[in-house]
């Protein structure tokens, strides 16, 4: 009888296009140490060679939240937070306890999660994601002898609005050259933006770890309160992507989420 590698079960979920691997820390049974989260996280989210997926939220037992989650990117990097896969986590949690506010605990701390609406795989929630810190407009190397002007804003992660007037076909390059400025000692998540009106935006991702992404929850925030806070839109905002649409409250210092998350599929990935 042939004996099967040991394997770790994964489900797969997609928020607005920014898919993740959801590992619940209590089936692994020892199989991972937390040190060798970033190496699997790495092989799991392979598009080739694993499942495929932007990074992988760790899901832990915590004392006080429903539970606590750790994000590692897709290149194996730990990240404070991401506010699409802290949804998909919400998702998952929703179907699997019934409850329709959930409280994760994040590395940018708490996150509360509400449910609006509900069909089949699909949920859709309202996230407070609490204060944002907006900084002074920074100039940074876009490449080449290029210069680009745009706003740091902290969503307790970083992140670098960039105002422009159209989306080139080299788009991507110039946010990985403005990645690698030695002020962002932290890594930066980069935001192209286009304001239309006075409560849209079209926005890019460019993230840490990653790379391109289909959409953001913290990018979206920032892109919002960026365009908010320098006058050019007013809250609420809706952030569209490749993706598909977010929208950003801003209100009392406080910034509220609110967008989609799908649960995709399951399945087990051999650990060796």
């Amino acid at each position: 009888m042939r004996e099967w590698p040991a394997v770790i079960p994964w489900l797969k979920a997609s928020a607005c296009g920014n898919d993740f691997l959801l590992i619940d820390g209590a089936l692994i049974d020892g199989a991972l140490a937390p040190a060798e989260f970033g190496e699997f996280t790495r092989r799991i989210c392979d598009r080739h060679e694993g499942v495929g997926a932007d990074g992988v939220e760790w899901m832990l037992p915590h004392a006080t939240a429903d539970v606590e989650i750790r994000l590692i990117n897709a290149d194996g990097s730990a990240a404070e937070i991401s506010g699409n896969g802290t949804r998909c986590v919400a998702a998952y949690l929703c179907a699997e306890r019934g409850k329709e506010t959930l409280h994760i605990q994040t590395g940018a701390g708490l996150k509360v999660c509400v449910l609006t609406a509900r069909s089949d795989s699909g949920y859709e929630f309202e996230m407070a994601m609490g204060e944002a810190e907006v900084g002074k407009e920074l100039t940074v190397a876009g490449g080449g002898e290029l210069e680009v002007q745009g706003i740091p804003v902290s969503m307790g992660n970083p992140h670098y609005v960039v105002f422009v007037n159209c989306l080139d076909g080299n788009w991507q390059a110039q946010a990985a050259d403005i990645q690698r400025d030695s002020r962002f000692t932290h890594g930066v998540n980069v935001e192209l933006v286009m304001s239309e009106g006075k409560h849209d935006l079209q926005v890019r991702f460019f993230e840490r770890g990653v790379g391109e992404t289909q959409s953001s929850g913290t990018g979206s925030c920032a892109a919002a309160v960026a365009a908010m806070s320098t006058g050019r839109l007013q809250s609420p905002v809706k952030v569209h992507a490749p993706g598909g649409t977010q929208t950003v409250r801003w209100e009392n210092n406080q910034v509220f989420l609110r967008g989609s998350a799908r649960l995709v599929c399951r399945g087990e990935f051999f650990l060796r």
